[in-house]
């Protein structure tokens, strides 16, 4: 489950790899807050900024917790496509209806709630029951060896 680092990345794939997100949060019909919050950009960030990395223009900015970010979101929107793959409304009303397990809170509003990666990790751990059951074990895991 490791991930890639914002350095092993060539530029061509950082261009690739800013334009996919983009294309995830926009198959979201998220408004340019949004994006700006679910990336954890700063404040500073405007829409333009979004649309230069939309157009493969500049790359999103080197950040260790923008890099869990965006894996979180790579995860969410795959197993959305695996869960649903031949509807994107399906994948975005599952986004965006709420759900007992978020205490009646729409996916989406789990993601908006956190300042951090944690509300992103929430919706992928329901969403992708493989990776929610690696990181279970993972914890078990390591409360075992502390024991």
């Amino acid at each position: 489950m490791a991930q890639k680092t914002y350095d092993e990345y060539s530029t061509d794939e950082l261009l690739q790899l800013t334009q996919g997100v983009m294309g995830y949060l926009d198959g979201w019909q998220l408004s340019t807050e949004q994006m700006i919050a679910v990336l954890g950009l700063s404040d500073d960030a405007k829409n333009r900024h979004l649309q230069g990395f939309r157009m493969g223009e500049r790359a999103f900015p080197e950040s260790s917790e923008l890099m869990i970010r965006i894996d979180h979101i790579i995860g969410i929107a795959d197993a959305l496509r695996t869960t649903f793959p031949f509807s994107d409304k399906m994948r975005l009303m599952w986004l965006r209806k709420p759900h007992r397990r978020f205490r009646k809170n729409t996916p989406l509003a789990v993601i908006m709630h956190d300042d951090s990666p944690n509300g992103l990790l929430k919706v992928r751990m329901e969403v992708d029951c493989a990776y929610g059951y690696a990181i279970s074990e993972a914890m078990q895991d390591a409360a075992n060896s502390r024991s």
